[in-house]
């Protein structure tokens, strides 16, 4: 059974192990190296004080994991969000990575937090397909924005509306104050 709770930064080098085939092996990401385990451990640290960084285990096991950051650093874009998921890729199709995501959007509701962005490489069909499934709608078209591996790649941005954005909107509120 797949359980979510919040990452310390102790979860680092199991984060790390599902991260560094992403780098080394695909665009998914455009990370060149894989960061240190303390990289990692200083991510979870620091992200854990604003924003949901989440963990999804199988009988004890990490097999994801799910976090979200500011989309910019400006006080007009408080309510909006970067959220990624990265799921071991033997690990796959167990329903972690909706299970991380869905708790994630719970917290982030409770943070007022109204619209959500993914990026995701162009010619990556399984995170579009997997984020339309979630309700996620293309926004943006960024063309050979990316160039690994010897290429050039597009990036698509995504978004998702949890609430409405007409008027003020409550104060963000930080995940540690949850």
């Amino acid at each position: 059974m797949i359980t979510i709770r919040t990452a310390t930064p102790a979860d680092a080098a199991a984060l790390r192990k599902i991260y560094a085939p992403y780098v080394t092996e695909t665009t998914i990401t455009f990370d060149y190296e894989v960061p240190s385990e303390a990289t990692f451990a200083n991510r979870i640290a620091e992200t854990i004080v604003t924003y949901p960084y989440l963990i999804a285990e199988d009988q004890g096991e990490i097999i994801g994991y799910a976090y979200a950051h500011a989309y910019k650093e400006r006080a007009a874009y408080d309510w909006a969000v970067e959220v990624s998921v990265y799921v071991d890729r033997q690990k796959q199709g167990k329903g972690a990575g909706k299970r991380l995501y869905q708790a994630l959007e719970a917290a982030l509701r409770k943070q007022n937090v109204a619209i959500l962005t993914a990026c995701i490489t162009g010619g990556n069909q399984g995170s579009l397909q997997f984020h339309e499934r979630l309700g996620y709608q293309s926004a943006a078209l960024f063309p050979k924005i990316g160039y690994k591996f010897e290429a050039w790649h597009d990036v698509i941005w995504l978004q998702k509306f949890l609430r409405k954005t007409e008027g003020a909107l409550p104060a963000f509120i930080p995940f540690s104050e949850l």
